[in-house]
C-alpha cells in the first residue's frame, strides 16, 4: 500500500472509473465494519445474560437461557457444545459434525 501509482496517464473516464471502485469498497469496508460491530454488541449482550441465568440456579434448569420460555414436552432443552448452558430448540442450531448443539450466541461467534 506504499506504493505510489502514476494516474497521470489515465483518460478521464478510467479515472472516474477507478474512484467509483474505491468508494465502492470504503462503503463495503464501512458497512461490514458495522454489521461485525452489531455482531459484537448482540454477543456481549448475550454473555451478560448467560452470566446472570448461570447464578440463579432454579432459573437455568427450567427455562431456556436466550429467550426465558419454560421447557415443556415438545420444548425439551439442549446443551450448547461451546458455554454448556441450556436453550430451547428455538435459540439453538444443530452442529452435525461435533453431533450436538450450539446456542445462537455460540453459532454467531464461530
Amino acid at each position: 500500500m506504499g506504493r505510489k501509482l502514476d494516474l497521470s496517464k489515465l483518460t478521464d473516464e478510467e479515472a472516474e472509473h477507478i474512484w467509483e471502485v474505491v468508494q465502492r469498497d470504503f462503503d463495503l469496508r464501512r458497512r461490514e465494519d458495522e454489521r461485525l460491530e452489531e455482531l459484537k454488541g448482540r454477543i456481549k449482550k448475550e454473555s451478560s445474560k448467560r452470566e446472570l441465568l448461570a447464578d440463579t440456579a432454579h432459573l437455568k434448569d427450567t427455562h431456556c437461557a436466550r429467550c426465558l420460555q419454560p421447557y415443556r414436552l415438545l420444548a425439551s432443552r439442549r446443551q450448547c457444545l461451546d458455554c454448556g448452558l441450556f436453550t430451547c430448540k428455538s435459540c439453538s442450531h444443530s452442529h452435525p459434525e461435533e453431533q450436538g448443539w450450539l446456542c445462537d450466541p455460540c453459532h454467531l461467534a464461530r
